[in-house]
């Protein structure tokens, strides 16, 4: 055993989820691989829509490529996300939660991409900031479709409460609208992201001590086959986590449009 605890080395969590600085380093405006990531994934996702709007302006009757897997995710944004949740009229939020979905999926499937190995939300600055951009919305449509007082009206006093407990529901209402809404988006999706890179991590590392160990090589099998099974459900986990943040983000801004009488 002292061969293989000789060569386990984790590295320390600066150098797991920090990347250093390539432009404008120690300022606000400060330029690194995860913001590169980040260009990077906001860039796929244009030239992927790109792409498909040219292939169907073409006038191909039976899509391909690209075109297929862009028509299949607005199809299940639009029928298992929107219409679910939403109903009818949240169909005009489609463009919106279907560049939500892809941009956060694109962000986080970096984890599992050679050389890479990065999901960009394992940093808790984008989701922080898609989160406060859903909170803005909801709250904006929300206004707008109620008017200032209607809104707080349908946001503080749910229907059939009993008037003996509307002050302490009005508190718990507004809290967890005004504050626990956009942190727990925000929390949700960092954490599953940072949790998934550091199992990656330490089976990385443990593979590799292993390989080091010539006497104990009889095992390695073991943890390699749990770094690809692991590999495979960060994958799963990518798909899954753009999948829950944007149900959220309709089902926030559907309760704003339509509230509950």
């Amino acid at each position: 055993m002292i061969p293989v605890l000789s060569a386990l080395h984790f590295p320390p969590m600066s150098e797991l989820v920090e990347w250093r600085g390539i432009l404008f380093e120690g300022t606000p405006f400060e330029v690194n691989k995860v913001v590169l990531l980040m260009w990077a994934s906001a860039l796929i996702v244009f030239l992927l829509f790109w792409s498909a709007g040219r292939a169907a302006a073409s006038g191909r009757l039976v899509p391909t490529g690209v075109q297929t897997i862009v028509e299949s995710g607005v199809e299940f944004v639009r029928n298992d996300i929107i219409l679910q949740t939403m109903g009818p009229s949240g169909l005009p939020w489609t463009p919106f939660l279907v560049t939500m979905f892809f941009f956060i999926f694109f962000t986080n499937i970096w984890e599992v991409i050679p050389g890479i190995q990065f999901p960009v939300n394992a940093r808790m600055a984008l989701p922080a900031f898609l989160a406060l951009l859903v909170w803005v919305i909801f709250n904006v449509v929300g206004i707008k479709a109620q008017g200032f007082g209607g809104y707080m009206k349908s946001m503080l006093f749910p229907p059939g409460v009993p008037k003996a407990l509307l002050p302490l529901v009005a508190l718990i209402e507004f809290i967890s609208t005004i504050f626990v809404r956009p942190f727990s988006l925000a929390v949700r999706l960092f954490a599953n992201m940072l949790a998934g890179h550091l199992l990656l991590v330490t089976f990385a590392v443990l593979c590799a001590a292993l390989w080091t160990a010539a006497p104990l090589a009889v095992i390695l099998p073991l943890p390699f086959a749990m770094l690809i099974l692991l590999t495979g459900f960060e994958i799963l986990v990518a798909v899954l986590q753009a999948f829950i943040f944007t149900i959220l983000a309709a089902v926030y801004i559907g309760g704003a449009m339509h509230p509950e009488h």
